[in-house]
């Protein structure tokens, strides 16, 4: 089966013509990529000619490998990390852009009960809201993932495969397409296997395009969490106190929240919220039995102790890192607050207005 793979022929004879330094090696004659070839000639039915015209033409990048070595969520402090992703700027874009989307944000919280906020935020933290979407062909960042960078490869191949699907279920071509270092694509910067099974047509023109077209990121977005297993009205995080002797072990480690509130309370950790809630519902929602990650962060002011709830973890589903699920949860309340002030402020201007003309 052919795929729209343009001027493929053309860029061959230009590879053919240049040196093989390391950072425009291409992967033509690479053994794993000829393997892969076979791979998805006979499962899929590949044109094998296309094929290896593609490879010969997806280039190792050094830098990518680099990028992977040293990603921002496990080498940075919490405290450098936040003031990259929940800053004046993002929130104040993130603000522009919810004003403009506001009925799309609005329906896709009520189809999916994942607030407009986390939305917002994450398109926020992720692209700047659909402006900073990545610059390298995602087939040169998969490939140098999947054939250069062996602790990972297993999980690279896998998306360079939905990749190639995704471009032949799209009729797209795969060298035009671009992303970030680690190949993920679009606003919401979905890998191609989360694209192929959480991306929706969610503006009803018969294609899924998170690439350009925003309001189908938005529901893109929704439906991923949504999938994932958000609780709507539930917490994401709680401050917590602790002990003296609290459980040092624990902190920072789990994935999954696996201890109760209750059984974190026995290792020293108390969440604020519970300690000085005063209505019926906040006790309710944090009780005992509601299961949290402990989490230790290096805060501009000193160590911060948090408590990462179900949501949390829901948001850890789109990036793992923990720094990253609390820059998305707190610049979404950020935005949510901003919002919500812009809000009650132009209502009580149509007030003032209204009141002067009754005058």
């Amino acid at each position: 089966m052919k795929i729209k793979w343009q001027y493929l022929a053309t860029a061959l004879f230009m590879i053919s013509t240049l040196g093989h330094t390391e950072e425009s090696r291409n992967y033509g004659d690479n053994p794993q990529a000829k393997e892969f070839i076979a791979t998805m000639v006979k499962d899929h039915d590949l044109d094998p000619l296309d094929m290896q015209l593609l490879f010969a033409e997806a280039t190792y990048k050094q830098s990518i490998v680099d990028a992977m070595n040293r990603p921002a969520e496990r080498v940075k402090e919490w405290k450098d990390y936040r003031k990259i992703f929940v800053t004046d700027k993002r929130l104040r874009q993130g603000v522009e852009f919810w004003q403009e989307h506001r009925s799309t944000l609005e329906k896709a919280q009520a189809d999916y009960g994942v607030p407009v906020e986390i939305i917002v935020a994450i398109l926020g933290v992720e692209t700047y809201y659909g402006r900073m979407t990545g610059n390298y062909r995602v087939i040169d960042a998969l490939s140098t993932l999947a054939f250069d960078y062996p602790k990972r490869s297993a999980f690279f191949t896998q998306e360079l495969e939905n990749f190639l699907l995704l471009s032949r279920e799209q009729d797209l071509n795969p060298l035009n397409l671009t992303g970030s270092y680690a190949g993920a694509m679009g606003y919401g910067q979905f890998m191609p296997s989360s694209y192929r099974a959480y991306a929706v047509d969610y503006s009803g023109d018969g294609v899924a395009d998170i690439w350009n077209d925003p309001v189908d990121a938005i529901g893109s977005i929704a439906n991923y969490f949504a999938r994932h297993g958000w609780k709507t009205g539930a917490p994401i995080t709680t401050r917590a106190r602790i002990k003296g002797q609290y459980n040092r072990d624990i902190v920072n480690k789990a994935i999954k929240p696996e201890l109760t509130l209750a059984a974190l309370e026995q290792q020293g950790f108390t969440p604020v919220v519970s300690a000085i809630a005063s209505d019926n519902l906040a006790a309710e929602v944090l009780s005992p039995e509601i299961k949290a990650i402990p989490l230790k962060l290096q805060g501009k002011s000193g160590v911060e102790f948090w408590l990462g709830l179900h949501n949390f973890y829901v948001i850890t589903r789109y990036n793992t890192s923990f720094r990253y699920a609390m820059a998305v949860t707190q610049l979404s309340e950020l935005l949510a607050e901003k919002v919500g002030a812009d809000k009650i402020g132009a209502e009580k201007v149509k007030i003032k207005q209204v009141n002067s003309a009754a005058q």
